[in-house]
């Protein structure tokens, strides 16, 4: 739906809010901290409200609109200040961005404030690219790294191209395309709840992909996909394991130790 040129982009904020989304803060909390880092060192002061919770992702996928809407409700007031919302994942900020207009259709005044909401909520690398306009210089060793791009994220919110255009400063980091790069990986949410067996199958077949491109990691702008995908490798022992985006970025600028 938002693809590079179709939306406005405004100028570099001074102030943002991160909405962390729950995978990251359940399981994934180094990719929140690493986010806020690439923000701050942009010199943007970022705020992360402590009432956040899930963005309502599963119940609206699932068939649930009443519990989506009162998941999504209790977010919509959290953003109060004209700055940006910043999310690290496209399925969290797609769902923000074009599901919570949806979610209010009965609600004229719900709906606006989704829609004014949805109008200032980013992707993370999205935000990078397009409004901070990162300059990043890589002070990392050469590696060579396949990109997992979330297939709600590619078709919602672009990511794929901001993941893609941020790689590509990174002087030392070959970028490697595997054969199921816009496929699925299974996770799918609580779809993986509901068709284990299927959503097991479906991130063999992209863990195949990306173990034949002989890469020595994996990035992910989807905590979601990212520990699906590592839990299918773990349970087939093997030592190749990925990253949020956000994670690597940091390590691969900031001269951190741990990059790859």
């Amino acid at each position: 739906m938002d693809q590079a040129g179709s939306r406005h982009y405004p100028d570099k904020p001074g102030k943002v809010y991160l909405f962390g989304t729950c995978l990251i803060d359940l399981f994934c909390p180094d990719a929140g901290v690493n986010a806020v880092k690439l923000l701050e060192r942009e010199g943007i002061e970022v705020h992360f409200p402590a009432d956040q919770t899930c963005c309502g992702q599963p119940a609206h996928s699932s068939g649930f609109p009443e519990q989506a809407r009162a998941v999504a409700l209790a977010q919509l007031r959290l953003f109060p200040e004209p700055w940006p919302v910043i999310v690290p994942s496209g399925s969290c900020a797609g769902t923000m961005r074009h599901h919570y207009p949806e979610m209010f259709a009965d609600d004229p005044r719900l709906q606006a404030e989704a829609a004014a909401l949805g109008d200032r909520v980013f992707e993370l690398t999205e935000f990078l690219v397009h409004v901070a306009r990162v300059d990043l210089a890589d002070r990392g060793a050469p590696t060579r790294i396949a990109l997992h791009t979330s297939c709600a994220a590619r078709r919602e919110m672009g990511t794929h191209l901001h993941g893609r255009s941020l790689l590509a400063q990174l002087a030392d980091v070959e970028v490697i395309i595997h054969e199921h790069e816009a496929e699925c990986c299974g996770f799918g949410g609580t779809f993986s709840l509901k068709h284990p067996a299927i959503s097991s199958a479906m991130a063999g077949d992209k863990v195949d992909a990306l173990q034949e491109t002989g890469a020595q990691t994996f990035v992910s702008a989807d905590c979601g996909c990212m520990l699906s995908l590592n839990h299918t490798l773990q349970k087939r022992g093997d030592g190749f394991q990925g990253q949020h985006l956000a994670t690597f970025l940091w390590q691969r600028t900031s001269g951190e130790g741990g990059q790859p």
